[in-house]
């Protein structure tokens, strides 16, 4: 059976820009764009060229692709030629092989938000394009708010795409720019403008998830016969975001009936990298990925209840709904004070301790779980944390640095603008390699703003660690939660560390103490050992 291909458009740099507190550089521009096309994208979207002078930026110095780099425009303005109007100009001078043009659909955005008669709207749908098409470039129309449209005024949604249409538009997209259509609406529409006469091959979708529907309503237009997809790598967009494509394209490549009937230009083997471009992309941000993310995110294939780890240890497939390597993720089992022994050995197997069933460490084990986690430890959320625990009791952690001692203070004082800042200073002495060595480091950074006292101890922690200093160079902190466990005068500190690698890994760690510094140093200590015993593995 010849299967149907499917055209992937990405909008990230473009429409993912639109998310608050979002701004790419142009060179994050070039780095997302070239992990887009190594996933195997059909289509760039960089940015609308004239409208900032990041985007501007972007195109003078765009990345060689495989996928086509498009730029983003809308249509001429009333009163001008397409070939008059420098807006226009602008886009086409960014010189890109595909050109994607927004223009308005719904007769209530004409006469209101443009202010103009509907045949004069069409009437400049129509030229754009053919500018377009003329100088020998792909045109794209995005039909802005094309559903609303279509359900206010059916015969002038249809009338405006149309126009794109004949005058060479490769592609119509369909948008649902406000996010409140639902699939089932999605569909029907979209089956009904194939109906019309506008072919599904050169029909795209774009949803938002103004009501968390938008991988579904794409679904259903893809089902209708659109073979264009349009959307955002982790969902990125204005409001509550567009549809996201880490989780499409696992459905398209992953699930039936998809997997059967359609193909994209992402390859098994690219698949597999989703996960770490995902997480690539909140690093870039500086946000915390979602767990819960389908597919990509960190709990996507957790299992905490015992009786799941032990149909899990079985056959995965139990309560998995595919292989996680297929992604590029993980299966992971938490561990708490409520685990069984089903759930530690399979835990352990995941990090490669092999303990048989019935041997006296896992009890060992799990007592030690039990007792630290009365003392206010999480193990659920802090699985690195858990492994190094295995370790110690198991006779297998590897001697690798001692910290003798370690000391942090900060100290209140004005700078050169007469304002009072903080400096923390962390001193730390380590036995490593056979000698004592000690490293001061300032938690002040390049801007000159204060990165507080666990900065500086990890500063001073990894500054001079001997051979193993190399290894963590490429070792930051992502996210850093705190909690305090007993409320009172003694109160105690729980603090969870997450951590990242120039691989993509991920980790959690834990520290528990009545001084957050001192949890701080623990859990990161922790981070530290789990990373260089996987890297020595």
């Amino acid at each position: 059976m010849t299967k149907t291909r499917l055209s992937l458009y990405d909008t990230t740099l473009r429409d993912g820009q639109q998310t608050q507190g979002v701004q790419f550089s142009t060179e994050e521009k070039q780095i997302i764009a070239k992990s887009l096309d190594a996933l195997g994208v059909d289509y760039i979207e960089g940015g609308w060229p004239g409208a900032n002078p990041t985007d501007s930026a972007f195109f003078d110095e765009a990345p060689e692709t495989r996928a086509r780099l498009t730029a983003f425009g809308m249509t001429k303005r009333n009163g001008m030629s397409a070939e008059n109007d420098d807006v226009l100009a602008a886009v086409m001078n960014a010189n890109t092989q595909s050109i994607c043009l927004v223009g308005k659909t719904h007769e209530f955005h004409v006469t209101t938000a443009l202010g103009i008669t509907l045949p004069e709207n069409t009437e400049n749908i129509a030229k754009s394009i053919a500018h377009i098409v003329a100088q020998g470039r792909e045109a794209l129309f995005d039909a802005e708010h094309f559903f609303d449209g279509y359900k206010s005024n059916p015969a002038y949604a249809l009338e405006a795409i149309r126009a794109a249409y004949d005058a060479g538009a490769r592609w119509i997209v369909l948008c649902d720019t406000n996010g409140g259509t639902l699939p089932s609406e999605i569909g029907h529409i979209t089956a009904e403008v194939i109906a019309s006469g506008i072919e599904g091959e050169r029909l795209g979708i774009h949803t938002h998830d103004d009501t968390e529907n938008a991988v579904a309503c794409t679904l259903a237009a893809v089902d209708a016969g659109a073979r264009q997809i349009q959307g955002t790598l982790n969902g990125l967009g204005e409001r509550c975001g567009n549809a996201n494509l880490t989780a499409l394209i696992p459905i398209l490549k992953l699930k039936q009936p998809y997997a059967s009937l359609y193909e994209t230009g992402v390859t098994d083997e690219a698949l597999e990298g989703i996960t770490r471009t995902s997480r690539m992309l909140d690093e870039i941000l500086n946000r915390v990925p979602l767990r819960q993310a389908g597919f990509v995110g960190s709990s996507a294939f957790a299992h905490k209840a015992g009786l799941h780890a032990s149909a899990i240890l079985k056959d995965p497939s139990t309560y998995e709904h595919i292989e996680p390597s297929l992604v590029g993720n993980t299966r992971i089992i938490p561990m708490s004070n409520q685990a069984g022994q089903s759930n530690l050995r399979r835990r352990l197997a995941s990090a490669g301790l092999e303990v048989a069933k019935g041997d006296p460490a896992l009890s060992a084990i799990l007592d030690e779980v039990k007792a630290r986690e009365a003392e206010g430890y999480s193990y659920d959320t802090a699985q690195a944390s858990f492994e190094l625990l295995a370790r110690k009791v198991l006779g297998q952690m590897p001697e690798l640095f001692e910290v003798k001692r370690y000391r942090v203070t900060v100290e209140r004082r004005k700078n050169k603008y007469d304002q009072m800042i903080s400096l923390s200073e962390a001193v730390v002495v380590v036995k490593v390699d056979g000698e004592k060595r000690l490293s001061v480091s300032e938690s002040m950074d390049e801007t000159g703003s204060d990165r507080g006292p666990v900065n500086a101890l990890s500063k001073a922690l990894v500054k001079d660690l001997g051979q193993y200093s190399a290894l963590l160079e490429d070792m930051h902190l992502v996210d850093f939660k705190v909690r305090i466990t007993q409320g009172g005068t003694e109160a105690v500190t729980r603090v969870i560390i997450d951590s990242q690698d120039g691989q993509g890994r991920r980790w959690s760690t834990v520290g528990v103490s009545a001084n957050i510094v001192d949890a701080s140093f623990e859990a990161l200590l922790d981070a530290i050992r789990w990373k260089l015993i996987r890297d020595k593995e």
